[in-house]
């Protein structure tokens, strides 16, 4: 899977993460704060996930 699809994958996880907060009522500050929580994750396990193996060692 390329690292694009995964990160826009992850947003859309956020947006709906984003969008239950609010209707949850959480303040906005805090909403913003889990988000780039988040988007943080989202890169640490794509760039993790999607990256090429190392070639072995001769």
């Amino acid at each position: 899977m390329s690292f694009g699809l995964y990160l826009i994958g992850f947003l859309i996880l956020i947006g709906g993460v984003a969008w239950g907060l609010i209707v949850a009522g959480i303040a906005p500050l805090y909403v913003a704060i889990a988000c780039v929580i988040l988007l943080g994750v989202g890169i640490l396990t794509g760039v993790t996930r999607t990256r090429p193996k190392d070639p072995p060692s001769t």
